[in-house]
Parts: structure tokens; sequence; C-alpha cells
């Protein structure tokens, strides 16, 4: 775990939670600026709430002092990366001893770890979860279930906002070329293709991909958007931008499934049919190809199947606590601020 007196987290406390990534400098600073204020105010910080939030007056202290560093940053890429790794500092230190590294369920009432069946992705696929940072350690998260399954080399997390994950992710598609990213996400700006229009042509080598990983120039890379639709958005803008620098071209290509629903609605619902939680859109995606001739033989079904099963223990489990808890196992429907 992190070092108690200067706030260091550790690499293998990090990478518990789901990523296979060196400690990212800017949330390794947060928290030791965190311990320092600690020890400066001479208050122990404490976290509860939706998301780990500070309480007391410790929380008063450090918003002062947060407040006060994000006005002194003068573009809106150090802002954001300030924002995005204070989340997710605050998260890592909230949920120390609490949630499970792996499914991010409370550890003595919740975990699921023991229900979730890994399964090998075939190694033609790799997903990336493109996460908003209030979605990380997020219980409801469905998004961590596809590493959880498949692990973390073939559903790789990259958190928005910290450059040295963006860097591993766009470095993967750099090598990858255009032809071989695509972006799971209703937009409507785009001209959007169907997974048969996409792929109906695609050519699969059985003999070189059944046991082994391609080569990264042969891998199809499918990002995920992992976060609320309100966050999407902006979330979606920044691979845009980001595609354009790299390939010169702003549209980056978007694939969009067909509707259906996903068990997660009963706890989430969603503002539109097409839209759904980040795990039900890789079962759909998986699904879908394999329906297509050339990748029918891959086992796609059976990796689908996989998810669906690792979401169906993760409904059941927060279905548990809420009614442990004495909460509603329903919610109203939202239209603006839904999770992924």
């Amino acid at each position: 775990m992190g070092d108690g007196t200067r706030g260091i987290i550790a690499l293998q406390e990090w990478q518990g939670w789901g990523t296979t990534s060196p400690v990212p400098t800017v949330v390794a600073e947060i928290v030791e600026d965190l311990k320092l204020l600690e020890r400066d105010v001479d208050e122990q910080m404490t976290f509860g709430g939706k998301g780990g939030k500070l309480q007391g007056q410790f929380r008063l202290q450090e918003d002062k002092k947060h407040r006060a560093t994000y006005q002194t940053l003068g573009d809106s890429e150090k802002k954001l990366q300030f924002y995005a790794a204070r989340q997710i500092a605050c998260r890592l230190l909230g949920s120390r001893g609490y949630l499970c590294q792996k499914c991010w369920l409370p550890m003595e009432e919740d975990c699921v770890c023991s229900k979730v069946t890994s399964c090998s992705l075939w190694p033609g696929i790799r997903f990336w979860l493109y996460m908003h940072p209030k979605d990380f350690l997020r219980q409801n998260n469905t998004g961590k279930l596809l590493w959880q399954v498949f692990g973390v080399e073939a559903a790789t997390l990259c958190l928005f906002g910290i450059a040295e994950h963006e860097e591993i992710m766009w470095n993967s598609f750099k090598l990858a070329g255009k032809g071989k990213v695509w972006c799971l996400y209703p937009n409507k700006s785009a001209v959007l293709k169907s997974v048969k229009d996409a792929f109906g042509l695609e050519a699969v080598a059985n003999s070189d991909l059944t046991a082994t990983k391609t080569k990264e120039d042969k891998t199809l890379n499918f990002i995920l958007l992992d976060g609320t639709w309100s966050n999407s958005g902006a979330m979606f803008k920044r691979l845009q931008d980001r595609a354009k620098s790299v390939w010169g071209d702003e549209d980056l290509p978007c694939i969009s499934l067909s509707p259906g629903a996903s068990a997660m609605h009963k706890l989430r619902p969603q503002p539109s049919w097409d839209r759904t939680c980040t795990a039900a859109a890789a079962i759909g995606l998986l699904s879908e190809l394999h329906d297509l001739p050339q990748f029918s033989c891959l086992g796609l079904d059976e990796q689908a199947d996989a998810v669906e099963d690792a979401l169906t223990n993760l409904l059941e489990a927060l279905t548990t606590r809420r009614l442990r808890m004495g909460r509603s196992i329903t919610r109203k429907a939202r239209h603006t601020n839904n999770i992924r």
C-alpha cells in the first residue's frame, strides 16, 4: 500500500485497481499533497458519501487549497489534468481497505470476484476503456467487468485527462493505424457504420489468431467511452481532436450497435435505446461480430456470454446491497446524466 507518511502510491496498489500503467505523476503528487496538508492542519482526512468525498474540516481546508491551485494553472489542458488527478487521488485514498480492488465493491459484504469466470478474448480484438475520473472506482461501473473477465491486456483502462494513460493508448493506435481503431459511440454528427458494414468484408487469418496475440497492426482496437452521458461528449471530442492531430482527419470512425436492453437498465435507466452500459456495449459488439461468417468460429459468442454472466452477478450484488440498505431497487428514468 502507499506510504502513510509521504503519501506515495505504491505501484502494486495502483495496478491492483485494474491498470497496467506506472503511477501517474500528477496523481502521486496530489496524494502526497493531501498527506502533507493532513500534517499541516493536524487533522486526519476522512472520506464518505458518494465517490469517496472528503469530509469534515479537512475537506474545507483542502477545498480552499485545491481551488487556489486550480486558479494558478494557465491553460485548459493543465486544469483538466489537475481535475482528473485530484478525482482519482481522492477515490484511491477513500477506497483503501474498503473496496475490493478487482470488482470495486465493498470487500466484506458484496465482493463478486468468486462468481466471475475469466475467459480469453480472441486476440484479434482489444478493448480500450476510456473512463472518466468520476467513474473510477464507482461501484456500479460496468466497464471494470471487461478486464475482470478478459484481463488487463485485452481490456485496457485509459483514464480521461491522465497524460500517461492517454499516451499509452494513442501510441497503440498510431501503431495500428486509423483503419484498425473504432469508437463505440452514437455520434449523431458523424456517419455511423453498423458492425456488418464495417467488418462484413474483414479478412480473418484463423491459423494466426486463434491461439496467440496478433501483431499490433492487425488488432482491431475498440474504444468504449465509460462515463456519464453528459461527460461523454467532452470525452469524444478529446478523442476527435487527438485523432485529427495524429491522422489529419477529425472524424474518428464510429460503430453503431443494434438497439438492445442491458440487464443494468433495471437499476440505471438510459435516456434512449441506442445508449446502454459499457459492458452491454461490449457484449453487443462481440455478438454482432460473431454473426458474421468470418468471425463465427472464434468463440466470440462464448466471450460475450462470459461478460453477460459477470454483468448479471454485478446486478445481483448491487440489488442485494440496495435492499440491505433499505433503498429502492428501481430508479426513475433520467435524460441527461446516466452512467455508461
